[in-house]
């Protein structure tokens, strides 16, 4: 596995949550969520942040419909995946988000994450993408992880 640190959005069109990982322990812990007006972020608080946590590659959640097609949101998603790429000139990758909301939210009404009260259910929905994408990458190139020659 490499040492990438990693970046990953929950794609809203009024909050965009937001997490930061890293690849080689396959961990991603939440940061406070972007206010966004129509999905459009504020462009230069976003600039702050991948100048202040340097990401190697950034990933923005998919919300794809249930039967796999493309939806409303997940076309707007990807569009905003784009626009990462083009300002910022990162790796970047979408990763499938189906029921990570819902997911956020069982965790934090169970309390598993009550410690912190005010975590917003967008940048926890992050953080489970995010740890879902680096899942993902351990189990597309299993030899990376043993330090094995491809």
């Amino acid at each position: 596995m490499t040492q990438r640190k990693v970046m990953a959005f929950d794609f809203g069109t009024r909050k965009i949550g937001v997490a930061i990982g890293q690849e080689l322990t396959g961990t991603a812990q939440p940061l406070a969520p972007l206010a966004a007006q129509n999905g459009i972020p504020d462009w230069g608080e976003l600039e702050k942040r991948i100048d202040e946590w340097k990401p190697d590659a950034l990933v923005v959640g998919m919300p794809i419909n249930m039967d796999g097609t493309a939806s409303e949101m997940s076309i707007r998603a990807n569009k905003f995946r784009n626009r990462l790429h083009g300002r910022f000139h990162l790796p970047s990758y979408s990763m499938d988000e189906r029921l990570s909301s819902r997911e956020a939210r069982d965790k934090k009404d169970s309390g598993i994450t009550r410690h912190r009260k005010n975590l917003s259910i967008d940048s926890l929905s992050a953080t489970l993408i995010l740890e879902s994408w680096f899942s993902e990458q351990s189990a597309a190139h299993p030899d990376k992880q043993t330090g094995e020659n491809e």
